[in-house]
């Protein structure tokens, strides 16, 4: 059985452990690396987003049909002779398959990789029976013989050397192996499978697609064990939860178009089979097999009707979620999951087994958006992963002390404002001129991994009426959200970002009313007072006032654009304005290039090499990717590639306050990709990632500067 820690304590025990595992980050990096490439080449030339959106309504119209599929998929199948089940309960589901195994004298039996089974235990259920059970796909085998659950959903034992591998098959065969034949490792998997599959009484599977209308089941793998389970054995039973069950196979196909694709970066796996009825079985004295279906509830009928949570099931199971996060990537599966691994079991841990296993975990997210651009369903994992945050609140029936502080602060703008002023002078005695200079005790050695900047002493909005620039005959007007880093911290990056704009005629002003946008709120799911927040800022930023909201932090932006409109709905529709907030809010880079239509003949050229860090909430929540670099290129800087540039950097507000040693990895990782172009200078949109990657740049004693980027194009504006 998993164990998996329940408290935050013994998961940060956990990390600390799995840090030290050197190989396992090197392997999950390399892995991420050529996922990303190989998913780009299997949908080139596809029409991704309406692949992505067709998915998505086909798995929203079945979800509210389930109980209706269920009774057309019986009876087209018991039609065929195949007889079908229900369990309720994960352990009613595996009382049904033990039974079956009874009835049918079952002593043996092999299995093909199901995460349905994973989650109902269904080994550790029929090992107590006195069953024998193999597992036949190759990573289940490694991790069954290891004892433990898959690190990965796809590839559940990719946590794992050829070296662990070798030392165990030497114990398997009693020959020793060596570990650099590959080839030979597979056979002696091969030749100890071989025999189960000739021997076994019952062959298990899972299920990718139920289709209604035929009563036949889809499999999709990339071994041909799956085609031995099911066929060789005198009795197959599979094993799917109702979410599986889809209308026809036209459904099954579109699905199967983005499933394979996304999972391993294929065009097709190596086996996709079709299952109707009875087939031919010379094992089974009736000439042909016996067929048994068990549909899995687990909450799951609850589920689909939630008007929030139901989204979730959308999930085809491509484990694309874990390839693409920065999390996984340097914590594996083992840590980051209960049985379901990545952002989507952040989430269904706590639907399908408890929020005491979903507790530690589901706080382990950094809100980067990798999670939600790559799923093939379009599913917002990382809202509804703040979502299952406040359900584990509030069925704790606490919130953490620094939960209240916040929201009690944050939800009165003047209380908040003023603390930040007198912060100021809070700080004298740990500052050494522009930076923290080490962190209060309260924080502990192990936050310690870059420099913190000083508040500013004097706000931007204290400056403002002697600093703002004035603009006769301005050809745009448009509202400055500063949001708290850029008025509290960073002053100067939006002075200079306003005296640039002053210089094309754009007037701007800095509502006074504004506050925090309200993100850092959301991260910690104290929702009421972010939908509070939100309404204070939509007050303030009146929008028939101004041709464009811009913001220099693509966290408030994105924030603002893709949460607004769900914090603020009434009965289901957005009002008309936070609509129009919606269609206003600009990135800084987008208003540049799109609004202003910057010339090189605007800009000095310097030939100055800079490399650019894409902020997660720019690139991902905005989805602003070319424009920052065009105008890169039109300022006349040279630009340099990094490595993984639009990886997180680690920051993501309270992130790196909860989970220091994570963040500081991400960190780590950043700084040595910037510092290998030999770049000069670090471009980035945001003022968190310029906090924290000037930070690192700091602690590594590095020469590279790094600035947002209005800071760099006030410096390349050619003096008129």
């Amino acid at each position: 059985m998993i164990k998996t820690p329940q408290n935050m304590k013994d998961y940060t025990d956990q990390i600390r452990a799995t840090l030290k595992e050197k190989f396992l980050q090197t392997t999950l990096n390399n892995f991420a690396t050529s996922y990303k490439a190989s998913r780009a080449k299997a949908f080139s030339g596809m029409d991704l987003e309406a692949l992505r959106e067709e998915i998505a309504c086909a798995k929203d119209a079945a979800l509210p049909r389930l109980e209706e599929l269920l009774e057309e998929f019986t009876r087209h199948a018991e039609a065929d002779g195949v007889k079908v089940h229900f369990a309720k309960t994960a352990q009613e589901a595996n009382a049904i398959i033990a039974a079956i195994a009874k009835e049918n004298n079952v002593k043996t039996i092999v299995k093909s990789k199901s995460m349905t089974a994973e989650e109902t235990f269904l080994n550790d259920h029929l090992e107590k029976q006195g069953l024998k059970v193999t597992e036949t796909d190759l990573g289940e085998w490694i991790i069954q013989l290891r004892h433990e659950g898959p690190s990965h959903m796809v590839m559940p034992a990719i946590h794992l050397s050829r070296y662990q591998v070798g030392d165990l098959f030497t114990g398997v065969s009693g020959e020793e192996q060596d570990p650099e034949n590959i080839d030979k490792l597979v056979k002696v998997a091969r030749k100890q499978l071989r025999p189960r599959f000739i021997e076994a009484d019952m062959g298990i599977s899972g299920a990718n697609f139920a289709m209604a209308d035929s009563g036949a089941i889809g499999i999709v793998t990339n071994e041909g064990n799956a085609r031995l389970t099911t066929t060789l054995p005198r009795v197959h039973v599979t094993l799917a939860g109702v979410d599986k069950l889809i209308p026809d196979i036209k459904t099954a196909l579109t699905a199967l178009k983005g499933l394979t694709r996304n999972a391993t970066g294929q065009g097709i796996t190596s086996y996709v089979t079709w299952i109707k009825g009875q087939p031919p079985c010379g094992a089974s004295e009736k000439e042909v097999q016996t067929r048994h279906i068990v549909f899995l509830d687990n909450g799951r009928l609850a589920l689909a009707k939630d008007p929030v949570f139901s989204e979730v099931l959308r999930c085809i199971r491509c484990g694309a979620c874990a390839n693409v996060c920065p999390i996984y990537r340097i914590l594996g599966g083992h840590t980051y999951g209960h049985v379901y691994i990545g952002a989507i079991g952040l989430i269904l841990t706590f639907f399908y087994h408890g929020r005491d296993n979903a507790r530690a975990i589901v706080k382990n997210c950094l809100n980067c958006q990798s999670c939600k651009v790559v799923c093939p369903a379009k599913i917002d994992l990382p809202y509804l992963i703040k979502k299952v945050y406040r359900e584990v609140m509030d069925e704790d029936g606490k919130r953490p002390l620094r939960n209240r502080l916040l929201a009690r602060v944050m939800g009165n703008r003047k209380l908040f404002h003023t603390l930040l002023k007198n912060a100021w002078m809070a700080q004298a005695p740990i500052a050494d001129g522009p930076k923290i200079r080490h962190l209060p005790t309260i924080f502990g050695r192990k936050h310690d991994f870059r420099t913190i900047p000083v508040l500013a002493k004097h706000p931007l909005r204290d400056q403002w009426s002697s600093f703002k620039p004035v603009v006769r005959n301005p050809k745009l007007k448009v509202a400055l959200f500063a949001g708290c880093a850029q008025d509290f911290i960073y002053p100067q990056q939006a002075k200079d970002a306003v005296t640039l704009l002053a210089s094309y005629g754009v007037d701007v002003d800095l509502p006074m009313d504004q506050t925090c946008c309200g993100l850092p709120l959301l991260m910690m799911a104290e929702n009421e007072t972010a939908k509070e927040v939100a309404e204070q800022n939509l007050k303030a930023l009146d929008t028939d006032r101004y041709d464009y909201i811009l913001t220099l932090c693509a966290s408030c932006g994105s924030h603002i654009k893709e949460n607004y409109p769900k914090l603020l709905q009434k009965e289901n529709a957005v009002p008309e304005g936070v609509k129009k907030l919606e269609e206003k809010i600009i990135d800084f880079s987008s208003f540049m290039v799109n609004v202003l239509k910057v010339t090189a003949d605007d800009f000095r050229v310097s030939g100055k090499k800079v490399a650019y860090h894409a902020p997660c909430h720019l690139c991902r929540g905005l989805d602003v990717v070319e424009e920052p670099r065009e105008l890169m290129r039109v300022a006349g800087l040279d630009y340099v590639p990094a490595a993984d540039e639009d990886v997180c950097c680690g920051f993501s507000g309270s992130y790196s306050v909860d989970f220091p040693e994570v963040s500081e990895q991400l960190l780590r990782r950043k700084v040595a990709n910037m510092e290998a172009t030999g770049a000069d200078i670090v471009v980035t949109d945001c003022p968190g990632c310029v906090m924290q990657i000037s930070g690192g740049m700091d602690k590594h004693a590095s020469r590279m500067r790094v600035c947002h980027m209005a800071e760099i194009l006030r410096e390349m504006r050619k003096k008129e």
